[in-house]
C-alpha cells in the first residue's frame, strides 16, 4: 500500500532532479513551495516526508548538483599541471552553465542571489559551498608550487580565487544569456593571467 500522500511509483531521485532544476531557475527565495511540489509531481506531504522542509530541501538540492552537474569540477582537479587544472576548470565550467538542457548560469551563485527570510542561512550555506571547492583548487594549487609545476611565490589561495572569481562572474553572464563562445573567449583571456601560460603557449 502507498504510503499516504505520496503517489505511487514515486522516485525520489527524480523528483530532487526536478526541485534542483526549479532552485536553479528562480533561486532559493523565488522557489514557492507550489512550485517545487508542483515540478516534483508530489504534494507538500510528500516533500515534507522525503525530504524535510524547503531549506532542507534545497540543501538536498544542492548536494545533488554538486555530484552531478559539477562533476568536471572534480575531474579538473587530475590534470598534470596547476595551468592544466585551471584551463580545464574554466572552459569546463562555461560548458556547463551554458547547456541547452540546464537553466543557464550556476546554481550555488543564482541560489542565493536574494536575500530571504532565513536570517541569511541560505546564502552563507551556499558561501560556505563556494568556500569549500575554492579550498580544494589552492590545495591543488599548493602541490603544483610544490612541485615546482606554478612558479616559486604563487599564491595558490589567492590563485583559487581569482579562477573562482572568473567562474562566477561567467555564470552571472550566462544567466544573463551571454553565449558559450564569448564567454569561452572570457577564458581565454583570464588564463594569460595564470603564472605558466607562456610555457604552454610556447609548447603549443
Amino acid at each position: 500500500m502507498a504510503e499516504r500522500g505520496r503517489p505511487r511509483g514515486f522516485d525520489a531521485d527524480a523528483a530532487l532532479d526536478r526541485a534542483v532544476e526549479v532552485f536553479w531557475r528562480q533561486g532559493y527565495e523565488g522557489a514557492s513551495l507550489s512550485d517545487l511540489t508542483d515540478a516534483m509531481g508530489i504534494n507538500r506531504t510528500s516533500m515534507y516526508a522525503a525530504y524535510g522542509n524547503k531549506e532542507q530541501l534545497f540543501r538536498r538540492a544542492v548536494a545533488r548538483y554538486a555530484a552531478a552537474d559539477m562533476a568536471y569540477a572534480r575531474e579538473a582537479l587530475t590534470r598534470p599541471t596547476g595551468y592544466a587544472v585551471i584551463a580545464a576548470f574554466l572552459h569546463a565550467n562555461v560548458d556547463a552553465i551554458t547547456r541547452a538542457d540546464r537553466p543557464a548560469g550556476c546554481l550555488s551563485v543564482q541560489g542565493g542571489l536574494a536575500d530571504g527570510g532565513d536570517n541569511g542561512r541560505v546564502a552563507e550555506f551556499l558561501a560556505a559551498s563556494r568556500r569549500t571547492g575554492e579550498q580544494a583548487l589552492a590545495d591543488r594549487l599548493s602541490r603544483a608550487v610544490a612541485e615546482g609545476d606554478l612558479p616559486a611565490g604563487t599564491d595558490p589561495v589567492a590563485l583559487a580565487r581569482y579562477v573562482m572569481v572568473v567562474s562566477e562572474g561567467n555564470a552571472v553572464h550566462a544567466a544573463a544569456g551571454a553565449g558559450r563562445a564569448a564567454l569561452h573567449a572570457t577564458v581565454d583571456i583570464a588564463l594569460r593571467a595564470v603564472p605558466g601560460h607562456a610555457a604552454v603557449d610556447t609548447d603549443t
